[in-house]
């Protein structure tokens, strides 16, 4: 099963019977095997069934934590985006010049890549005009948060002399964005993180001005 295979890989149990509707952590792990089945079918490929017989639980208890598909989609993007966020916040605490902020936000992509996972976001903007409309301004908040995250990063580096930009750190942060998630979907289907790693330093060498601090 993905989740149970999934549990394995990160060290924790797969006694998935245990689960039932109520108990506590139930919606964690009903949200976990949802992203799963996103980043490996996309939103629109699987349903309260699939989600059901990986937890061995009812139907009817998925739906007693997340009504709708609508509400799980979400509730799935809330938790996606906030871990970022914070995934995001430890880059800006561990490095303070902007070019290894930069490579460090590469390095969270090239993560979910080395996991064969995909950025649950970068798969919904791919489905984005089927999606329940609920769930659109999320993806869309989801990509806002990044690139203002981006935008102060590049007009950081501007002040103190470590990047140069061509145009506007707006008009940067959109074009990094656009260029790490696309660079994600292509490497995927090769399954060749080499792939995605040449395109982001690509990407950031145009940016970066002289020898500065990097991240692992």
């Amino acid at each position: 099963m993905i989740y149970a295979r999934s549990q394995q890989a990160r060290g924790g149990h797969t006694a998935l019977a245990a689960h039932q509707q109520g108990k506590p952590g139930t919606a964690t792990h009903i949200l976990d095997v949802a992203e799963l089945l996103v980043q490996a079918r996309g939103f629109n490929a699987f349903s309260y069934t699939d989600i059901a017989r990986e937890l061995r639980i009812s139907t009817a208890a998925v739906h007693y934590h997340f009504a709708g598909k609508a509400e799980l989609g979400e509730a799935l993007i809330a938790r996606y985006t906030a871990r970022f966020a914070q995934d995001l916040a430890g880059i800006s605490a561990r490095f303070t010049l902007a070019p290894a902020r930069l490579d460090g936000f590469a390095g969270l992509h090239l993560a979910v890549l080395l996991q064969r996972r995909m950025c649950v976001c970068g798969v919904l903007a791919a489905e984005y005009q089927t999606l329940p409309q609920s769930m659109q301004p999320a993806v869309i908040r989801f990509f806002d948060q990044s690139e203002t995250w981006l935008r102060g990063v590049l007009e950081r580096g501007q002040e103190e002399g470590s990047l140069q930009l061509a145009g506007s750190a707006r008009q940067a942060a959109q074009m990094i964005t656009s260029g790490i998630e696309g660079a994600m979907l292509v490497a995927a289907p090769y399954g060749d993180t080499g792939r995605f790693q040449a395109a982001a330093k690509s990407l950031l060498a145009g940016l970066v001005r002289g020898k500065t601090e990097s991240s692992p």
